[in-house]
């Protein structure tokens, strides 16, 4: 190259460099340890699912990494894909206000694979599952709304560069070669969000998807394959392909990289569906606590956001009466009935046998929606119900932040209690539950990372 070409740096350099020199704060430490054992929690609970299975046997096998809850081993890619897909297969996993991006289902799969597969060290398999968390969150802000909007998934869009980065600086690359694997893995990402017609299964895949690409893209990098420099900002890059385009705010994505960690906020899911729906649960439970009863509804209205329709309310009569227990995962009337009638919209609320129960369905059809213009959507997750009884009175509740988010977190007690729950739920005894909680508190102090334990 001529030194003009590489007088200024691209996006890609200039991350590259800050992740290299990023060590994570206590705060972030305190997040990725809560990753760790809610990722694996997830694994667990999901390990007897149809999809799971399906994906299981799509695996070539055998090899040194572990598919949470499972027997044997399978090679670093195969257990990537796996464990992303099942960490990710209930919507239970974390999220990003802002974004919203999925980072945890992504980047400690494929940081753990590789962990196994090349004996990285407790405290490099923290810094990379930090810098990829990170990365992940800041790249969902740089044009917010918008890859969603052009009918893509950022949780896969942005997690493959985010997991290369992380697997990249786990595994100890150089700088030109992370940004190699940047350049190699904008063109793995994918992801479309056609699943929202009919409850298909591939939003499920995509985290594990994104997993695997970042492996693959760092082990090409580290042999060196070229990859495009320019890979976010250029006129036929990342952004450009999945937001239409390279206007974007890259100092959402650059500024204090590393040294201010908008990742130690992740949100922590306390229900098994879609993140923005969470709020409209929460607010109905509490009309239930005030003696609502779905026989007693005429009408509720919900105020909601006009980032979040063509995802979570539209088309409406299809949200009302979702086809299947995935598809009532990202329906805002389901989450109400759920919230309502079952107090809560946990694992036990989507059963293809509960979302078809009648007194469920019949509250479904009687929740509606109006735009609030003002909605702080994506800054913030909200939620506003209006219900219309039958004798004439109105009840209403709303909520003006995600719980488990930034301004109401779960605290680590919460986030290691849901882990032992979907443990027990995936068949684990409370014995291995414990374990995973003392692993997530000491893993990234050990000398390698030891996961043969929480196979089957």
């Amino acid at each position: 190259m001529t030194t003009a070409a590489v007088q200024d740096a691209t996006i890609a350099e200039s991350l590259a460099e800050a992740a290299l020199a990023a060590r994570p704060s206590a705060a972030m430490r305190d997040t990725c340890e809560r990753l760790l054992v809610d990722v694996i929690g997830l694994c667990v609970a999901a390990r007897h699912t149809d999809y799971v299975a399906a994906t299981l046997a799509a695996a070539e096998g055998p090899g040194p990494c572990t598919a949470f809850g499972h027997a044997g081993g399978l090679g670093p890619s195969d257990a990537a894909i796996v464990n992303g897909t099942a960490a990710h297969g209930e919507d239970y996993d974390d999220t990003f206000e802002g974004g919203p991006i999925h980072s945890g289902a992504v980047v400690v799969p494929a940081v753990l694979a590789a962990a196994e597969r090349f004996g990285i060290a407790g405290t490099d398999a923290l810094r990379g599952i930090a810098v990829g968390a990170e990365a992940a969150c800041r790249l969902s802000t740089v044009v917010p709304k918008a890859v969603h909007k052009s009918g893509f998934h950022p949780t896969c869009v942005f997690g493959a560069p985010a997991a290369a980065l992380a697997v990249g600086v786990a595994m100890r690359l150089t700088q030109r070669q992370l940004v190699d694997a940047l350049g190699v893995a904008g063109s793995m990402a994918s992801g479309i969000i056609e699943y929202l017609t009919d409850g298909a299964w591939t939003k499920r895949l995509h985290p594990g998807w994104a997993a695997q690409a970042g492996i693959r893209a760092a082990l090409l990098a580290k042999a060196g394959f070229f990859g495009p420099r320019t890979v976010f900002e250029g006129p036929h890059g990342l952004f450009n392909g999945f937001a239409h385009t390279t206007n974007g705010n890259w100092p959402a994505l650059l500024d204090g990289f590393g040294q201010d960690w908008v990742a130690a906020t992740i949100a922590f899911k306390p229900w098994a569906n879609g993140t923005m729906t969470q709020p409209y649960v929460d607010c109905a439970i509490r009309l239930a606590k005030r003696g609502v009863k779905a026989e007693d509804v005429v009408e509720i209205t919900c105020e909601t956001a006009e980032g979040i329709l063509h995802r979570l309310w539209e088309p409406l009569s299809a949200k009302q009466s979702p086809p299947n227990a995935y598809a009532a995962k990202f329906s805002v009337p389901y989450g109400v009935a759920a919230g309502l009638i079952l107090g809560g919209a946990g694992l036990d609320a989507f059963t293809e046998d509960r979302v078809k129960e009648p007194r469920l369905r019949e509250l479904c059809a009687k929740v509606r929606y109006v735009v609030d213009p003002q909605n702080p959507y994506p800054r913030a997750y909200t939620g506003h119900v209006r219900a219309v009884l039958r004798d004439g009175s109105v009840v209403e509740e709303g909520q003006a932040n995600l719980r488990g988010g930034a301004a109401d977190p779960l605290s680590r007690a919460e986030i290691e209690e849901k882990a032992r729950g979907n443990c027990l739920h995936g068949g684990w005894d409370e014995a291995r539950g414990a374990a995973l909680i003392t692993f997530g508190r000491q893993a990234f102090d050990a000398p390698r990372l030891d996961l043969a334990t929480f196979r089957a």
